[in-house]
């Protein structure tokens, strides 16, 4: 693979990550730059640990991951955007005007989700004998910047919506969901 290509591999894997670290954004509205580096750091560091996994798996469990990971996928991002969803109805008079908190905790099931495509690119990787320590970094640098700038993005929107924000936040981690599931079904 060339560089170019790569790098537009790169761009493509991070789309899922953007589009979660815009709802993040949107549910923090006033992300402190501690959030915005842990969520793209996390992003950016399972977009990249993904495909090393495909990689160093990809002749001994190739079918099996190809098969379980859009279900782990879907359901990690079913949850998480249902929890976001139910959040958006219910009334939040214990904490008013405050942000959500975000930790390794509740960034890591999403970079999972989001990354999970990932490990197949990696698969790829073992059959093509890309050199995978340069591929692998470039992914996950470019995740992590396009995620960073996703998140203070997604923030300008989310002060303008309000408490929609996080609905339209648990919209799209579902959507992504439901997208990555019907892909590996349909396709």
């Amino acid at each position: 693979m060339t560089t170019l290509e790569i790098f537009v591999l790169a761009v493509a894997l991070a789309m899922d990550a953007v589009a979660v670290s815009l709802a993040e954004g949107m549910q923090l509205r006033r992300p402190r730059w501690r959030d915005a580096l842990l969520v793209a750091g996390m992003f950016g560091l399972f977009q990249a640990l993904m495909p090393v996994l495909g990689w160093v798996l990809a002749f001994q469990f190739a079918d099996a991951v190809s098969e379980a990971t859009p279900w782990i996928a879907f359901v990690l991002l079913l949850l998480i955007g249902g929890k976001m969803l139910k959040e958006s109805f219910e009334e939040d008079d214990d904490h008013h005007g405050a942000t959500p908190t975000v930790t390794v905790r509740s960034v890591t099931p999403l970079a999972i989700a989001t990354s999970i495509d990932a490990a197949a690119v990696g698969v790829t990787f073992g059959v093509l004998e890309v050199d995978v320590a340069p591929a692998v970094t470039v992914i996950g640098v470019v995740t992590f910047a396009l995620s960073l700038l996703a998140v203070f993005v997604g923030a300008r929107v989310g002060e303008r919506l309000g408490r929609w924000a996080t609905l339209v936040g648990g919209v799209i981690l579902v959507l992504i969901g439901v997208r990555i599931l019907l892909a590996h079904l349909l396709g």
